[in-house]
């Protein structure tokens, strides 16, 4: 049986033995802990030029909280349709807990301890959102706001200068080449400046 380890610093693991994922990396935590869950892993891996994703759920339960372990490196393109696969899995199991959640894992590189991103409530489509406000994350996690470009620290601020006569529906929208990195990091961010994350849109 193979080790599967979660590396979450700037180490590398050269074995055969075993597989490593490597989590992104970022300064906050929205939570520090889950019970009763089971993990899932998608692996990052190569042949010859391509980047593939190795997916491994041996070990799920669907009465449980699911932990996705993403490696940082793999692009969107690869992850969404694999992620909307699970997640549909799970809920359309006759075994699903109707309390049970889903959480994104990654590392708190100040800390350096595990953290988690919940994300049981947000959809994650592969497509272009038809209306409402689109806030789009480049390759380069640009912030890009119905065509206008801010600076991350004017995002919340900006926000609430957009006309409307009722609550705006902020679709957030990520560049389907980008890693999934970005993704984590764009969700923590949108999280810390209190805004509620429903739609998520990569293409």
């Amino acid at each position: 049986m193979k080790k599967i380890v979660l590396i979450i610093g700037f180490l590398s693991l050269f074995s055969c033995q075993e597989k490593a994922v490597l989590l992104p990396q970022i300064d906050k935590t929205i939570q520090a802990d889950v019970v009763d869950h089971s993990p899932i892993y998608l692996f990052f891996k190569t042949e010859g030029k391509d980047t593939l994703v190795d997916v491994n759920r041996k070990n799920s339960i669907s009465s449980t909280n699911w932990i996705f372990n993403i490696d940082k490196r793999l692009p969107l393109r690869l992850v969404t349709p694999e992620l909307q696969k699970l997640l549909a899995k799970k809920e359309g199991s006759a075994h699903k807990s109707a309390g049970s959640e889903n959480y994104f894992s990654y590392s708190n590189r100040i800390q350096k301890q595990l953290a988690f991103l919940p994300i049981t409530k947000m959809n994650f489509t592969s497509g272009v959102p038809k209306f409402g406000v689109r806030i789009y994350f480049d390759k380069n996690n640009t912030i890009i706001v119905n065509d206008v470009a801010l600076e991350n620290e004017d995002l919340a601020t900006y926000l609430t200068q957009i006309p409307s006569d009722k609550s705006l529906k902020l679709n957030f929208c990520f560049d389907k080449n980008s890693s999934y990195e970005n993704l984590v990091k764009g969700l923590v961010f949108a999280q810390t400046k209190g805004l509620q994350v429903q739609d998520v849109f990569v293409y």
